[in-house]
């Protein structure tokens, strides 16, 4: 049986990522209109680093290069104070989701993509079903006390939320910096501004209560219909992915990967099967991708 020639390269599918993650120079972000198109078009994206992932970074399409190296002086760095504004400003004025979301990793996320995720991670549940999880073993006593005070009064400033659950002492700061995570991990809290005064401080919101048009579209969402959308929203911004990094990415299972796939794949927007030329292995193309690349050698 012959072996299928390469519907890609490695180079050409970088040179889509470059593109598509904006990272050239002539597609960078420069502010808050760039950065909006930047999340919208991409779905969701890491924001200070990829963490070594082909994911999209919101610092890389502000340097507008693919390994931007990292500056020595922080504070004073141009990229990272644009990239640091614009991570805060976009959820502030309520035009991105931001939170520890993708592998537990800082991720801007478009009001667009924003429901899949709901409905993926919260599986229908409103603002008061916490405690469905919490009965079940899903969540911690920590978190479940932290949503009763979100309840109680929101929005809260961190010192005042760690004053409600009684979580003050230095003792208790990892324990209440876990639960934290663990919500936002959940969708069920959301950082909703930064506040200077003159310390420094993170003001929280239940997310119903901040993006409720989000979290109601998901409540009608079926798990495999979101799962589909949050495969095909990676690959048309990445060209080409594995089953089992999908897997991984997503935090979902196998089968779910797989029948996300075969949907795509009935409906003409990836191939699957295929060779990439300078990669190991068996690879899923988004379609438009082999088709530029293909127009492109002719």
């Amino acid at each position: 049986m012959p072996v299928p020639r390469p519907v890609l390269t490695r180079q050409e599918v970088e040179a889509w990522r470059d593109r598509a993650f904006r990272r050239l120079p002539h597609l960078k972000v420069r502010g808050e209109k760039s950065a909006l198109r930047f999340v919208n078009d991409v779905g969701f994206c890491f924001t200070l680093s990829d963490f070594g992932l082909p994911v999209a970074s919101l610092y890389m399409a502000v340097c507008g290069r693919r390994h931007p190296r990292w500056p020595k002086h922080t504070h004073h760095d141009p990229e990272i104070g644009l990239t640091w504004d614009l991570k805060d400003r976009l959820p502030v004025k309520r035009l991105t989701y931001y939170g520890k979301l993708v592998k537990g990793k800082p991720t801007l996320v478009s009001l667009g993509l924003l429901p899949a995720f709901c409905a993926l991670i919260r599986d229908g549940k409103g603002s008061g079903d916490y405690i469905v999880d919490y009965r079940q073993g899903r969540m911690s006593r920590a978190a479940v006390a932290i949503l009763e005070a979100l309840h109680d009064a929101s929005p809260l400033a961190t010192p005042d939320l760690r004053k409600a659950v009684m979580m003050r002492a230095p003792d208790r700061g990892a324990e209440f910096d876990r639960a934290m995570a663990e919500l936002q991990r959940g969708l069920w809290i959301v950082k909703v501004e930064e506040v200077y005064d003159p310390d420094f401080y993170y003001r929280w919101d239940l997310l119903d209560n901040w993006l409720p048009g989000s979290v109601e579209a998901s409540l009608d969402l079926p798990r495999d219909e979101a799962v589909r959308q949050l495969v095909a929203a990676y690959l048309r911004s990445a060209a080409a992915s594995q089953p089992r990094f999908l897997a991984g990415l997503f935090s979902v299972k196998m089968e779910e990967v797989e029948s996300a796939l075969r949907s795509l794949e009935a409906g003409g927007q990836i191939r699957r099967d295929q060779r990439i030329k300078g990669l190991p292995g068996s690879w899923v193309v988004w379609s438009d991708a082999g088709n530029a690349t293909a127009d492109e050698r002719r």
